[in-house]
């Protein structure tokens, strides 16, 4: 089972890393207690304020490619990591924080959706045992839809046909 070290990481190791993270910054001369809590606070402030924006401009994107027929794969990944980056920022904490703003900063969260999307899409083609990345699909994105290039498949032939009603020969009778 693949996704029991990544439970792992996130459930006990990281809040003992944010503690520890969370201790030293209060216990440093530099930071202070004050500065720590006033951080923690302002980048759950800022990190709303992010989400909100980045949400409405991903949510435009989104209806956009919808009405001009188009897939919005990449438009919806982007929504759930600025989703999961909302969390990460709510959640008191330093590394959080850091993870959270990769998820909400615009070409971050692009490198990250792209990059979510093409393993997603290898996953899929090595189940299925179908496509592989670069043929028949150009520029390999099979998440977009207007990508197929039947002009390079071989094996279409074009044409039109008709549905004829298969009619039994005439039986020959004996005279």
């Amino acid at each position: 089972m693949r996704s029991f070290p990544l439970f792992t990481i996130l459930f006990f190791i990281l809040p003992i890393l944010e503690i520890y993270v969370l201790i030293k910054a209060g216990s440093s001369d530099l930071i202070g207690p004050v500065w720590t809590i006033a951080l923690v606070v302002s980048t759950a402030v800022i990190g709303a304020f992010l989400l909100r924006q980045q949400g409405l401009s991903t949510l435009a994107r989104l209806q956009g490619n919808l009405s001009k027929g188009k897939i919005p794969a990449q438009e919806i990944v982007e929504g759930v990591l600025l989703a999961v980056g909302g969390a990460l920022l709510m959640t008191p904490g330093f590394i959080t924080d850091t993870m959270g703003f990769l998820c909400l900063l615009p070409y971050t969260r692009k490198f990250l959706a792209k990059a979510i999307m093409k393993r997603s899409a290898m996953q899929i083609t090595t189940r299925m045992g179908g496509f592989t990345q670069s043929s028949p699909f150009r520029n390999d994105d099979p998440f977009n839809a207007n990508v197929y290039d039947a002009n390079n498949d071989e094996n279409i032939v074009e044409g039109e046909f008709t549905e004829v009603e298969e009619i039994e020969p005439p039986t020959k009778s004996k005279k």
